[in-house]
């Protein structure tokens, strides 16, 4: 990714921390949102339409969370689901067809976190079972295809920290009551680890494609 593209989107995620336990409206909104669209235009720059198209998707996930409500909630979902489908796709279109026959055994940590979600986040997830069900098995294939690629620690770790990101996130919106005092600390915790992911992913797909 240009440096100065990365450098822009994590400059514009610093400036929305102070802004991470607001109330919905329209400048948190374009706060949240606009560190993603910036990795995305970076992406377009270094011709690599597919990743940009993946972090089009997450930026409108980003925005649909910005807001209140189960719609905007579902709607996020979807779109975060479609990023990580489409990271999938630039993943196996850089990689060797046969890669997710191999892989490593540090794939079954996924596999394993991925199946304890229903015990202790089922119970909790109400009209949003099956919706939450469907995204955790698309996040865990998205991890296991990025574990799947030969020395591509990037994409390796930016997708170890989404899948920690969604973690805390399941934890912060089905498990934390509204004033447990732990909520500022995960939500913290939501934002660094997925900024974090989303610059990471981003830089290890470019150098998987000669670009970065």
């Amino acid at each position: 990714m240009p440096q100065l593209a990365l450098l822009a989107g994590l400059v514009l995620a610093g400036l929305y921390l102070p802004w991470l336990d607001r109330a919905p409206s329209a400048l948190r909104s374009l706060l949240k949102t606009l560190p993603v669209v910036v990795f995305a235009l970076g992406a377009l720059v270094a011709d690599a339409p597919l990743l940009a198209v993946a972090l089009g998707a997450c930026a409108l996930g980003d925005l649909a969370l910005s807001r209140d409500g189960e719609r905007a909630f579902l709607a996020g979902m979807a779109a975060f689901a479609l990023g990580h489908l489409l990271y999938i796709a630039n993943i196996l279109q850089l990689s060797a067809s046969d890669n997710l026959l191999n892989l490593p055994w540090l794939a079954f940590p996924f596999l394993l976190l991925a199946a304890s979600t229903e015990i202790w986040l089922r119970p909790h997830t109400g009209a949003f079972l099956w919706p939450v069900r469907g995204y955790v098995a698309i996040i865990t294939a998205m991890g296991m295809a990025a574990l799947s690629v030969p020395d591509a620690p990037l994409v390796a770790l930016g997708a170890a920290s989404f899948v920690l990101s969604d973690l805390l996130l399941a934890i912060f919106l089905f498990r934390l009551s509204e004033d447990h005092p732990a909520r500022g600390w995960v939500s913290l915790g939501v934002w660094i680890t997925y900024i974090g992911a989303q610059a990471l992913l981003s830089m290890g797909l470019l150098s998987l494609a000669g670009v970065g």
